[in-house]
């Protein structure tokens, strides 16, 4: 049998397996799993003895994967969101931007490369990883508090910022290849350069919020999901090489603006949800490519330069970030969860460095400098969060679980892991407002008793929420996504930001106390996490969970569920009962005989 050559998928086994493998220890270390894929790469790059992977054929998977990731960035941008913190994240990430820039170029041009590579060298330095920062947030439970809202919003601008160094450093690249020097010539690449683009975003604005939402909705009525999956990769992939085609932008601009636009549709959710498992799956790759480029011997052939790097991202960064908080006004805790959560580099960092070094601005060994700065400042970053939060939490009164009190007026929590803080809704004002709840440093439970708790804030959730709350039960709610946050808050409930799959996060929903679970997830396995779990914590809970299957009613039931509700099957026995009045309500809920009830 003849022997086929198959270098594509030679590298996307080799370098999903070794991620797996590293990002799982690399999660049971408590360490970002996108450090376990960048050594992925690196074990399977041209620069390490043994599996030697296509380093073409991952660049362009980097390639796919960096659309994908500026297409999430650009679902997700709000400009709302961005106005309310935009008093200090505007200033803040401009100073703080420039601040890193400068350091990073001293740098470079201490270690004898040129003005245009210093200035690559320092923006890369200058920009944090939202992957890191997000993750780290919502680990300590603080995404949604005015520190997280700050980091976020701050790291919105240092993504806007990028944006605008890709669309100029082609233009400067170009001026340079021209060998003229004279700023006249630079000025005049760069604005042709920015006309295009500018030309580019007025069709997306006005003919692409048109017909991307027609698009969007005509692949919804069809009724197939694989045609919706089709429209949202075909939109990223397909704006993106049209901008590059047409209008000579980047790929990562024009997935940003796809995503921007059909973020403001109706059905951006939908289509957040459905672009997220390829969307990932790349990235994955994404992060494996970048570390086939990494060439480990910088770690010994230039050990210093490496430090300096470090010390620039780890340090340098912090101390301008916190000097700005900190005269912005704002309290310690405020400024050492900024200035923490921005002691790091990366996706966005290997963009512009690939970019640099693409068009010849930058060498070859600045994008290693910028990688070996990025695995270890990641490393570094969850020792940051955890020296943040305990300084923050020692600088919050110990109290009890019962204990509450008024706040002051101009008064804000300065504690960052703090339950109170992030999960009860705004209270009216005047109203006695629960104060913040730690001991030891660490988050205790909901004070609530005899509640129910909601696992989800979907389609599912948020009826069965509403109703709850209709009728006067005290609710929890365990969600990650800020739409459903934001609407289980309108509607009365606590929130706890996290995965409730997540023990630590289901432990803060005190079940014990609880009167009823609700699992409203579509996701099996994690449903099937909750159950068992609090199962385990309390034998008496009645849990009710959603199903989608009958191998997943049986899965839940199994695992301790009271109650498995089918959604096909309840649908055929509403239908059967509207038409059928008499239709006995014992058969309308019977279980079939194939399923035995648990509880």
């Amino acid at each position: 049998m003849a022997e086929h050559h198959t270098p594509l998928i030679a590298t996307i086994a080799a370098g999903s397996a070794l991620a797996f493998i590293l990002g799982l220890i690399a999660h049971h270390l408590r360490i970002q799993p996108l450090v376990g894929y960048l050594l992925a790469g690196v074990i399977v790059g041209p620069f390490t003895p043994g599996i030697v992977a296509d380093a073409a054929l991952g660049y362009e998977l980097a390639e796919i994967g960096v659309i994908l990731l500026m297409f999430g960035i650009g679902l997700h941008f709000s400009v709302k969101g961005l106005a309310s913190v935009a008093y200090i994240a505007v200033p803040g990430a401009i100073g703080q931007i420039a601040s890193t820039t400068a350091m990073g170029g001293a740098l470079a041009l201490a270690l004898g490369w040129d003005l245009a590579a210093a200035l690559v060298f320092g923006l890369a330095l200058s920009v944090a990883s939202t992957v890191v920062l997000v993750r780290a947030l919502q680990e300590c439970r603080i995404l949604e508090t005015e520190r997280g809202r700050i980091a976020v919003g701050w790291l919105v601008v240092e993504d806007m910022a990028t944006i605008i160094a890709l669309i100029t450093l082609p233009a400067l690249a170009a001026a340079m290849a021209a060998g003229s020097a004279a700023t006249g010539q630079m000025l005049l690449t760069l604005g042709w350069t920015l006309a295009k683009v500018a030309a580019f975003a007025a069709v997306m604005l006005v003919a692409g919020r048109r017909a991307i939402p027609w698009l969007m909705n005509y692949a919804a009525h069809t009724g197939s999901r694989d045609l919706f999956h089709l429209a949202v990769y075909a939109i990223a992939l397909g704006v993106a090489l049209g901008a590059y085609k047409v209008f000579h932008a980047s790929f990562a601009l024009g997935a940003f603006f796809a995503g921007m636009v059909l973020g403001k549709t109706k059905l951006s959710q939908r289509a957040t949800e459905e672009a997220m498992p390829l969307r990932d799956a790349f990235a994955v790759l994404f992060f494996v490519s970048i570390g086939m480029l990494f060439n480990p011997a910088v770690l010994v052939e230039q050990p210093l330069a490496v430090i300096a790097t470090v010390l620039i991202i780890v340090v340098g960064k912090s101390v301008t970030a916190y000097a700005i908080v900190r005269a912005f006004g704002h309290p310690a805790g405020t400024a050492l969860t900024v200035s923490a959560g921005l002691a790091q580099t990366g996706e966005v960092s290997f963009i512009l460095v690939g970019l640099g070094v693409t068009l010849g601005l930058l060498p070859e060994g600045g994008r290693d400098f910028v990688l070996a700065g990025a695995i270890i400042s990641i490393l570094l970053n969850p020792l940051l969060f955890s020296l943040t939060e305990r300084r923050c939490a020692a600088a919050v009164p110990v109290l009890l679980p019962e204990a509450t009190g008024i706040a002051e007026p101009d008064s804000r929590p300065t504690g960052v892991s703090l339950l109170a803080a992030t999960a009860q809704p705004v209270p009216p004002e005047g109203s006695p407002r629960p104060l913040p709840i730690v001991a030891d440093g660490r988050v205790v439970p909901t004070g609530l008793t005899d509640h129910d708790v909601v696992v989800g804030y979907g389609c599912v959730g948020s009826l069965v929420g509403a109703r709850l709350a209709a009728a006067g039960r005290p609710i929890l709610v365990l969600e990650e996504r800020e739409e459903a946050i934001k609407a289980a808050r309108h509607d009365g409930a606590e929130v706890v930001v996290g995965n409730a799959a997540d023990p630590e996060v289901l432990a803060l929903a005190s079940l014990v106390a609880a009167r009823r679970l609700f699992v409203t997830i579509s996701e099996a396995f994690e449903a099937g996490q909750v159950v068992q779990q609090a199962r385990a914590v309390n034998p008496g809970l009645e849990i009710l969970a959603r199903a989608d299957s009958d191998d997943c009613v049986r899965h839940l039931y199994e695992l301790g569920a009271s109650l498995a509700a089918l959604g096909e099957r309840e649908s055929a026995q509403l239908m059967l009962a509207r038409a059928f009045p008499l239709w006995d309500t014992h058969r309308r809920n019977a279980i079939p005989p194939t399923i035995s009830k648990a509880r």
